[in-house]
C-alpha cells in the first residue's frame, strides 16, 4: 500500500503552537518585573509594555490595546490597592480585556468588583507565593485570556469570609480613618495626625461609607452608623 507523504507529514507534525497574546505587565519591583517578563515571553506572551504604576498601567493598555493585562495590585504611591482599582476600571471601560491581578496578600477591596467584571469572564486573582511552577503559571494566563476565570481558593475563602464581616472590605489606611473617626476626630484632624490633606481623607471617608454599604440619607448619619460597624467589629 502506498502511502501519501503529506499524510506521513501530518502525523508527525507537532501541535500548532498557540497565537501569541499580546500582554501589559504591571509591577513595581523592577527585578521581579523582569523576571515576569522573562516568563511572559518564554510561554507566548510578548510583553508590549512593562510598567511600575497604575496611571503607567492605564495609559500603555490605551496605547497598546493589549488581549492580557498581568497587574501587580499594590503599587505607587500608597502600595494599597491602585493595581486592583485599575484593573476594575479597564475591565469596566473593556469588559472583553483579560486581567490577571497578583498579591502578595489578600487584598479584598474591589477584589468582588473585579471577579464581577465583564460577566466574570477572562479574569484572574492569583497569589505570588503560589505560583510555584512556571508551565502551571502560564497555563492559567493561557486559560484567562481564553474567557476563563481562575481565583486562588484563599481568595475565594476569605471573600467568603468577609460577607460575615462587612469590615473586611476596607483597606489598612480605610480601618486606620474610621478609628480615628470612632474617636471623635473631625477630618481636619485625622488629616493632622495622618499627616495628609483633607481632601485625601474625605475620600477614604467617602469609600468608608461605600463599602459599608451606607447610601446617603436624609435620615440618617451615616458617619456615626460606620462608627457603630467599626466598635461592633472589634471587642469593647
Amino acid at each position: 500500500m502506498r502511502t501519501d507523504p503529506s499524510d506521513t507529514a501530518d502525523l508527525t507534525a507537532a501541535p500548532a503552537a498557540p497565537p501569541p497574546v499580546p500582554t501589559v505587565l504591571a509591577e513595581d519591583g523592577v527585578l521581579l518585573r523582569e523576571g515576569l517578563a522573562s516568563v511572559l515571553e518564554r510561554f507566548g506572551f510578548p510583553v508590549v509594555a512593562s510598567v511600575g504604576d497604575a496611571e503607567a498601567l492605564l495609559a500603555a493598555v490605551a496605547e497598546h490595546a493589549p488581549g492580557l493585562v498581568v497587574t501587580d495590585i499594590r503599587m505607587p504611591p500608597d502600595f494599597t490597592d491602585e493595581g486592583l482599582r485599575a484593573a476594575v476600571r479597564l475591565r469596566r471601560e473593556n469588559p472583553g480585556l483579560a486581567v490577571v491581578a497578583l498579591s502578595q496578600y489578600v487584598e479584598l477591596s474591589y477584589a468582588t468588583d473585579l471577579l464581577d467584571s465583564g460577566s466574570g469572564r477572562g479574569v484572574g486573582y492569583l497569589l505570588k507565593q503560589r505560583v510555584g511552577d512556571v508551565r502551571e503559571f502560564a497555563s492559567v494566563l493561557r486559560q484567562v485570556s481564553g474567557g476563563a476565570t481562575f481565583v486562588d481558593p484563599e481568595v475565594v475563602r476569605q471573600l467568603l469570609r468577609r460577607r460575615a464581616d462587612p469590615l473586611e472590605r476596607l483597606t489598612p489606611r480605610e480601618r486606620e480613618v474610621l478609628a480615628l473617626m470612632a474617636e471623635g476626630r473631625s477630618n481636619g484632624a485625622i488629616a493632622r495626625r495622618l499627616v495628609v490633606s483633607d481632601a485625601a481623607v474625605g475620600k477614604h471617608v467617602g469609600n468608608i461609607l461605600a463599602k459599608l454599604d451606607l447610601p446617603p440619607d436624609e435620615g440618617v448619619h451615616r458617619r456615626v452608623q460606620a462608627v457603630l460597624a467599626y466598635l461592633r467589629g472589634r471587642p469593647v
